[in-house]
């Protein structure tokens, strides 16, 4: 299966075979979050996207390596070199430390993720914990000419790196077309910098400024972008398989990354760059600064204004999973209230699979089910057709259940277990509740129940179809549906 999947290459702007260096063991680094704040919606996208797609290499290779940053230092407001380093700032609001803030909002961080059952990586590197090998990475750039310092920051030269390599290949953006942009905006660094493009690999620190280290250079701290770059590095190889991160994040950051990693090894960073898309909310952008963020928690208690009611983590994760990773997510009550039904309904028939009796023979291809599922996930994991197939799938269950459809044991076998592999371990879905008919724990009810079958069974020996069907039609109006089988009746609540 590892030669068949293919994936969007954002640097060849094309899907491309995946060829890993080495298929024993895949490296893939994800830009994780900066903790300065509660975890929203576009951060569950992202995570829950990078989650399947490590859920299904994991699935095909042997080995998996998975590294998520969490930064802790060096992310200013404006993602590149300008205004206030964005945990020391939340500190000041909160009047704490700023280690305080970092390990409040990981914390939520984790915790809202460990909901939406995204797998935690297998390494969490922070920055504060690499500044030795920041530096160690910033010197070997000042030496070989591809970084100067000024006034006691460093700023990496993407003229001289573009003499001698490609700036801007990862975004698509030429050199010349962004110094004409940049010549038209003011920086308050600029006086410090041989072109506006350059960008710090380490800032200078003023007294007031509380995160900061000892450097050849003065006191400071790194860069926003030098972090990813060493950290990724150090844990998969100066060349590893997969980069991924939210097509926000493709320029400046993603592009500086590369500069830095390419210049300092003569070595191509990482072979594929993956991109998840953003979110929006009923067609508009999702930003704090449009005052329509929704965070994890609020969607899982139901208090944002934007919310009509509270939504399960699973119900969530499926929300997200219905959309490519590489789409547009557009967040509505409605969409999320489709999103709980179907979920419903695809949990409801996989907790009817053990009750499938095996037949004479199959009257159902499995292996064609099972050949689609991989190919909708070999195609650039593509969620949303896997769960097309899996609703397929639900149907069959309810058809093998009435015994309109049979399955020989060996093909029963397969299909429980193809069906189960792609709902829980690859799509990473569990069962939050249980959608049985019989399952309730009111035993009165279920004898109640049985009353009522066994009184409209009477009236069908009696031929007497009216009163059956009145009782049918009248249970239906309280959700409660009837399934005649070859067995008898069966009922089941729908809510």
């Amino acid at each position: 299966m590892s030669d068949k999947i293919t994936l969007y290459n954002t640097l060849t702007r094309q899907k491309e075979t995946f060829k890993p260096i080495n298929p024993k063991s895949i490296g893939m680094y994800v830009c994780g979050p900066t903790v300065y704040g509660d975890a929203h919606l576009g951060h569950a996208k992202s995570y829950v996207s990078f989650d399947l797609i490590y859920r299904y290499l994991a699935h095909v290779y042997p080995k998996v390596k998975y590294v998520q940053n969490i930064t802790d230092v060096g992310h200013l407001t404006d993602d590149a070199d300008e205004g206030d380093d964005k945990i020391s700032k939340q500190s000041r609001l909160e009047k704490v430390d700023p280690m305080a803030v970092v390990e409040k909002y990981m914390y939520n961080y984790f915790r809202d993720m460990d909901a939406l059952n995204v797998l935690r990586p297998n390494i969490s590197p922070r920055p504060s914990g690499h500044i030795p090998e920041q530096i160690e990475a910033i010197q070997t750039l000042i030496e070989k000419g591809y970084a100067y310092e000024a006034n006691g920051s460093v700023y990496f030269d993407v003229t001289k790196y573009n003499k001698e390599h490609d700036y801007g290949k990862l975004s698509g953006r030429k050199v010349e077309e962004m110094m004409d942009g940049a010549a038209n905006r003011t920086l308050n660094a600029q006086s410090e910098k041989r072109t506006p493009l350059d960008f710090a690999l380490w800032k200078k620190a003023d007294e007031s400024h509380l995160m900061k280290w000892n450097s050849p250079w003065g006191s400071g701290y790194p860069g926003w972008h030098i972090e990813c770059t060493v950290m990724s590095q150090k844990y998969l190889g100066e060349n590893f398989d997969i980069h991924g991160g939210g097509l926000e994040n493709a320029f400046p950051h993603h592009e500086c990354e590369i500069a830095q990693a390419e210049a300092n090894t003569d070595k191509q960073f990482a072979n594929y760059w993956l991109h998840n898309n953003m979110v929006t909310i009923n067609g508009q952008k999702m930003g704090k600064s449009l005052g329509n963020g929704i965070f994890c928690n609020e969607l899982f208690t139901g208090d944002n204004y934007q919310l009509t009611q509270a939504y399960s983590p699973m119900t969530v994760r499926f929300f997200i999973l219905q959309s490519h990773y590489r789409s547009t997510l557009d967040f509505s009550n409605e969409a999320l209230g489709a999103a709980e039904k179907g979920l419903k309904r695809l949990s409801k028939a996989i907790q009817q699979l053990d009750s499938i009796k095996s037949g004479d023979k199959s009257t159902v291809n499995v292996a064609d089910l099972k050949d689609k599922l991989y190919a909708a996930m070999n195609d650039d994991f593509n969620s949303p057709i896997a769960i097309a197939h899996l609703f397929e799938a639900a149907k069959w269950i309810n058809n093998l259940l009435d015994e309109q459809e049979t399955l020989s044991d060996s093909d029963l076998t397969t299909f429980k277990s193809i069906v189960n592999t792609f709902f829980f371990d690859i799509l990473g879905l569990t069962i939050e509740f249980d959608t049985t008919a019989n399952s309730a724990d009111n035993s009165a009810v279920n004898a109640l129940m049985d009353l009522v079958l066994e009184f409209r069974a009477s009236a069908k020996e009696n031929k007497n179809y009216a009163m059956a069907d009145q009782i049918r039609d009248r249970l239906k109006a309280l959700n409660i549906q009837i399934k005649d089988g070859k067995e008898g009746a069966k009922w089941e609540y729908e809510n």
